[in-house]
């Protein structure tokens, strides 16, 4: 299919032009006019790159792609070596940071809501990213930190104790632990991000809510998976992902 194809089918299915965002969604670097092959990661990172390329895409899908707000807008360094080897190679980066987090089907938190079995019961936070409901089967603290972490391969930060039931539950991929004060006004028993912050401890001590940080990127790693595998379907496209590990 067309490039020009494939980004208006994204950015329509993504609804990119209903959010307030802190990078540009869509087409960020402009190559070849023909995809037939799409790659898809979390970061598009040096790493990434390299492997989509020896996969042969033309196209990479990212989450976290470049030119970020807050961030030196001078092509140099990292950025220079990254954007030198998409156009090189001809392949064009497509990222969706926000949109992507919010999808009700195909966004980080209903594939990650999915895959950890949380029934969800609506949505909460800046720009209705975050999600609440309940556990498909009531846990322990303990039981849950163990199930989350054979889900996604990673030991996460849990701030709680162990033993107390664990019903009701909201969550929101990457770094939301922003959100976490107002999950705890929804009168939930845990709240499952990515990342911890020095308040987050003292709020979850003195309200008895768990605090669960599962790794910014562990978290993030299903909805850019389900965007690619949605296309591919849809198209008739070649789809691989590329996943970098990454601790945090």
């Amino acid at each position: 299919m067309r490039l020009d194809e494939l980004r208006d089918y994204i950015g329509s299915e993504l609804e990119i032009g209903r959010f307030r965002d802190y990078s540009p969604n869509g087409l960020q670097v402009e190559g070849r006019a023909e995809v037939r092959r799409i790659a898809t990661g979390v970061t598009a990172s040096q790493a990434v790159l390299e492997a989509a390329t020896a996969w042969g895409a033309d196209a990479l899908l990212v989450h976290h792609g470049y030119f970020w707000r807050s961030e030196d807008a001078t092509i140099t360094g990292i950025k220079r070596r990254r954007v030198a080897h998409l156009l090189k190679h001809d392949i064009s980066l497509l990222a969706y940071h926000l949109p992507l987090d919010a999808h009700p089907v195909l966004g980080n938190n209903a594939q990650l809501g999915q895959r950890l079995g949380f029934v969800e019961h609506g949505r909460f936070g800046e720009q209705d990213l975050a999600m609440h409901g309940v556990l498909s089967q009531p846990q322990t603290l303990q039981q849950l930190a163990q199930h989350v972490q054979h889900a996604l391969q990673r030991a996460p930060q849990v701030i709680g104790h162990a033993n107390p039931n664990i019903v009701r539950i909201a969550w929101c991929s990457g770094a939301a632990q922003g959100y976490f004060e107002q999950a705890v006004a929804l009168g939930v028993d845990a709240f499952l991000t990515g990342e911890i912050s020095e308040q987050n401890v003292h709020v979850a001590q003195e309200t008895g809510v768990a605090f669960i940080a599962a790794g910014h990127h562990a978290t993030e790693r299903y909805g850019i998976q389900a965007l690619g595998q949605h296309l591919a379907a849809r198209f008739g496209l070649e789809h691989r992902f590329f996943d970098q590990d990454n601790p945090v």
